[in-house]
């Protein structure tokens, strides 16, 4: 479609008559002009002669020849690139079009050619079968042009990709084995994965012509994902025409259609891919509601973003904060790393656990991890209770506090049996075990079951009749791996192993990344719920909102079915599902047009076993001359009349004021075919006194309810003015920072309180002379008010009769030992019964309601190998004034079930020390250096290892599990004589 043409040329044989015109217009004089009779004018002009003219000039009679060359050219109708696409006889004209996605663009183009060609079809007197790819239903057979014509305008560009095999076996069928005249494909010029089997169909048809109609693909393009990562959002792209560079914007747009954000997708010269990225804040990146690309109006530029997309905001708590200079043993280590790609995390700035949950309750966050948290504080259940309710998801690991938590704790899916179970070892007949294949139900559905996973600790589930629907994953012998129960409009999740890589190498698996990703997404975003498309017999999402093809969402759902969604399985586009948002205003999911990492190819006909005529489409690029002829000729028609009356002077008859109207109009009259453009004035810049160019602006006024702005030499720092002064009780914390005290807490009792002071000002003493440690003065401090991170332990000599510590108190104890910091609890009753033999003392009861708010790890009398007994001294127990109570440490789960020889698990130190033997008395001293009570029963050897004790106690909280060093058995072996 090319080249230059005249629709009717025999009219140009009327060009022969331009000679003859030539010479009759020569021959045709002006008017004569005529004069009034003045005597004395034809006196004056008596002796002039005859001086008439006898033609007409030369230049207006070319002007007469140009308007008839004009009138006859437009007569003949002169095109440019004319089509050149007769049809073939002997059978129907067979339309297939293309109405899909990448035609939205050009459609108007396309529905010319196709109308042109039925236009050449109906004179033909041929029917035309018309066929469309991307509808859901096809009627192709043959019928007359006029119907044809009013079914292409009918037609629309559909939101979907073409299914062109589809097209061709309904043409083969409503052929029924007529042979076709011209076979004409309108193609969008982008391949399908059917197209080969496609051009088979139609070369089975034996046309007697085939042409192939493409446009020309420039806005051909489509955003294939969009990953919300941690800083950005990067959006994928692939085009058509890869020829050259070219550069696009991509806008992320809010609900309401309004522009949040842009980015750049640059294509290099030969790239059919490429990538942008937006910058936006985490919270304006979560109003994200689709993706489009500036200046291009289809589906596939279109990408449509639901709350899987956004990035939830993850809170993480641990049991135990762990020593930062060994992360891997940390418990939040590997869920952090797991979830930094999809997730914005937010960990608590204290150890307080119960000011740590309302701080990151105030946030909402969509999810809270909880890594070995086994008891938190009465005030906290409620309005985490409350959370969950209204939508949040409770994700939870197991470890030794959550085992020795009580059985009955509402925020477990299901009813756990105390203590853990151990798989493999001495005292095990179970070996490690590895997971069973996940269920095909749960967000686990369809991943792949894992060979390399095993695990060797859990805590169990007590069994239960629907304890199979609760399970999303189990090991090889049945018992679950992760349970999960909803809590109205929330949900609970635990995994029976622990965050680090102690119970299992499940942490350190690549199943464990995917696995908590897709639980992340199971949780609330941006005040809609996702739902819940993954458990059994869920509903289908019916259409909310659908995807034109000129990428606009529509109420008009159609013929769309509703969408069969799977959590973690992504749906793509279909006849039934075409693009758009299915759900309801309260949650729903997005379909895309194109699936991840698609690419668009160019149309390929070589499968077609016969010749193929390209062409491009007309419309625009055909365009006839006749309008501009025509409009030429008239124009110079009234050139020609308006010029003979001037000449022959009927101008002069007017007066001078009509003359100058006359003179306007024709000015006027020129100017109108005239080329116009912006006309701007220029305004001349202003200038000051001194001659330079100025621009003056009005000071700036206060505005109501704010002062004038300072001057500039208001601004500006006094350099000799005071610096700020030390806060009352720096030199305190000075004090306390530089020297180690031994603390011990307030009771309200002087008698204890005094007691306590001396034991504590006894045992410094004694450090002092036995040790290089040389500590300051006891303190005794108020755990509701006093800063108590100074201390490396705390001795709490308890009592029933002392006023019960408030729950503010408690949990800034709770916080304390989270940090790294130890409680030693003295009942001093000579009585301990934390295995449960025995009763209870009142001091003991006490104690047993101070622990209930505080999420302590399972406990053990310490072992004869344990740290305690060789960080200074070597010693077999541990006396006080009594002799009676073992000392009470955090039980060492590898030391225990394995019986290695480690001293304390990990780098931490027990955060708890239970005694009933009453140090501080056996520790106490006057001022005179004599003991103040006597121990029971009397025996200075007894003190002595009292006092033994209390420095091994002191220097295993400075030197933590140094002495279990391997190094130092030699020299422990030759002290012992082995």
């Amino acid at each position: 479609m090319s080249g230059f043409a005249f629709a009717s040329p025999a009219i140009l044989f009327a060009l022969i008559a331009l000679p003859a015109i030539w010479w009759l217009l020569r021959l045709t004089p002006p008017r004569p002009r005529s004069e009034v009779f003045p005597p004395l004018r034809i006196l004056a002009t008596i002796l002039k002669r005859e001086e008439t003219p006898a033609q007409s000039p030369w230049w207006l009679t070319l002007l007469r020849i140009l308007l008839a060359t004009a009138v006859i050219l437009a007569i003949a109708d002169p095109v440019i690139n004319p089509r050149n696409n007769p049809l073939a006889s002997g059978g129907p004209l067979v339309m297939i079009v293309d109405n899909s996605w990448a035609s939205a663009e050009d459609w108007e183009r396309r529905v010319q050619t196709a109308d042109l060609m039925i236009g050449d079809a109906a004179d033909a007197e041929t029917p035309v079968s018309l066929t469309f790819t991307a509808e859901a239903s096809h009627d192709a057979i043959p019928t007359s042009a006029i119907v044809a014509r009013e079914r292409l305008a009918a037609a629309r560009p559909k939101s979907l990709v073409p299914d062109r095999l589809r097209a061709a076996r309904a043409v083969t069928e409503a052929l029924n084995g007529t042979q076709p005249g011209t076979l004409v494909y309108l193609s969008d010029g982008i391949a399908t994965p059917t197209d080969g089997d496609m051009l088979t169909a139609l070369s089975s048809l034996s046309p007697r012509d085939m042409q192939l109609i493409e446009g020309d693909g420039q806005k051909s393009l489509a955003l294939t994902s969009a990953t919300n990562n941690a800083a950005a959002m990067s959006v994928a792209a692939t085009r058509l025409k890869t020829e050259t560079a070219q550069n696009f914007t991509v806008n992320a747009l809010d609900q309401q259609g309004r522009s949040l954000a842009t980015g750049t997708l640059d294509f290099a010269a030969g790239a059919n891919t490429a990538t942008a990225t937006i910058n936006a804040p985490f919270e304006l990146r979560n109003d994200f509601a689709r993706l489009s690309v500036d200046g291009i109006a289809t589906a596939g530029a279109t990408h449509l973003l639901d709350d899987g997309f956004k990035r939830r905001r993850i809170a993480l708590l641990s049991g135990d904060s762990g020593n930062d200079f060994q992360p891997l043993l940390l418990p939040l280590y590997y869920i952090s790393r797991a979830l930094e790609p999809y997730a914005d995390l937010i960990q608590p700035r204290g150890g307080d656990l119960a000011a740590s949950l309302r701080e990151i309750l105030t946030s909402n966050p969509s999810a809270i991890v909880m890594a070995d948290v086994g008891r938190l504080p009465e005030e906290s259940y409620a309005p985490l209770q409350q959370w969950l309710n209204r939508g949040g998801t409770l994700i939870r690991f197991a470890g030794p506090r959550l085992a020795a938590a009580p059985a009955d704790d509402p925020l477990v899916p299901v009813r756990l049996r105390q203590g853990e179970r151990a798989l493999g070892g001495a005292m095990s007949w179970a070996d490690p075990q590895p997971l069973a294949a996940f269920p095909n139900f749960g967000p686990f559905a369809g991943m792949a079951a894992p060979t390399d996973i095993t695990v060797r600790r859990q805590v169990l589930a007590e069994p239960t009749p629907d304890l199979n629907e609760r399970t999303w994953a189990s090991l090889a012998d049945g018992t679950p791996l992760v349970t999960t129960r909803e809590v109205e409009a929330g949900r609970i999740v635990l995994f029976h192993v622990s965050a680090d890589a102690t119970w299992s190498n499940l942490p350190i698996s690549g199943n464990f990344v995917e696995m908590l990703r897709r639980l992340v997404q199971l949780s609330r975003a941006g005040g809609a719920a996702e739902p819940q498309a993954g458990n059994a017999g869920a509903p289908a999402l019916p259409p909310y909102r659908l995807l034109t093809a000129d990428g606009i969402l529509s109420t008009e759902v159609g013929s769309a079915r509703p969408l069969a969604a799977k959590v973690g399985v992504t749906p793509f586009a279909s006849l039934d599902n075409p693009p758009g948002l299915y759900g309801s205003e309260e949650g729903f999911t997005a379909v895309n047009l194109l699936p991840a990492n698609a690419t668009l190819s160019p149309f390929d006909p070589s499968a077609a076993s016969f010749p193929i005529v390209r062409q491009g489409l007309a419309g625009g690029e055909a365009w006839s001359l006749r309008p501009a002829l025509f409009a030429s000729a008239f124009f110079m028609l009234l050139l020609d009349t308006l010029i003979v009356l001037f000449m022959n002077g009927g101008f002069a008859r007017l007066p001078r004021a009509g003359r100058a109207a006359a003179m306007l109009a024709v000015m006027v009259g020129a100017l109108a075919f005239a080329p116009t453009g912006d006309l701007h004035a220029q305004t001349p810049p202003q200038e000051t006194a001194t001659g330079t160019l100025a621009q003056t602006q009005p000071p700036a006024a206060p505005q109501p309810g704010r002062s004038a702005p300072p001057a500039a030499s208001q601004q500006t720092p006094d350099p000799n003015a005071p610096i700020e002064h030390a806060k009352p009780g720096d030199e305190a914390i000075l004090e306390r920072l530089d020297t180690t005290h031994l603390a011990y807490v307030i009771t309200g009792e002087g008698d204890v309180d005094r007691i306590s002071e001396q034991g504590l000002d006894g045992l410094s003493q004694f450090m002092t002379y036995r040790t290089t440690l040389e500590p300051g003065a006891p303190v005794g401090v108020d755990i509701t008010k006093d800063e108590l991170s100074f201390y490396p332990i705390i001795y709490w000599p308890v009592s029933a009769t002392a006023p019960m510590p408030s729950a503010a108190a408690i949990s800034r104890i709770d916080a304390y030992m989270r940090s790294g910091g130890t409680v030693l609890f003295d009942t001093r009753d000579q009585f301990s019964s934390l295995d449960g033999s025995g009763g209870t003392s009142p001091n003991g009861e006490r104690l047993q309601q101070i622990l209930a708010n505080i999420d302590i790890p399972p406990l053990e009398p310490t072992p004869n190998d344990h740290v305690l007994a060789r960080s200074f001294y070597l010693l077999n127990n541990f006396p006080g004034r009594y002799n009676g109570s073992p000392l009470w440490v955090e039980a060492r789960q590898d030391a225990r079930n394995q019986g290695t020889a480690l001293s304390s698990s990990g780098d931490g130190v027990t955060p708890i020390l239970i005694t009933g033997n009453d140090f501080a008395g056996a520790w106490a001293v006057d001022a005179q250096g004599n003991s103040v009570l006597p121990t029971v029963p009397p025996d200075d050897m007894q003190r002595e290892h009292a006092f033994r004790s209390g420095v091994n106690i002191m220097m295993y909280m400075l030197t933590g599990n140094y002495k279990a060093d391997q190094v130092h058995v030699p020299a422990l072996l030759e002290r012992l004589g082995q």
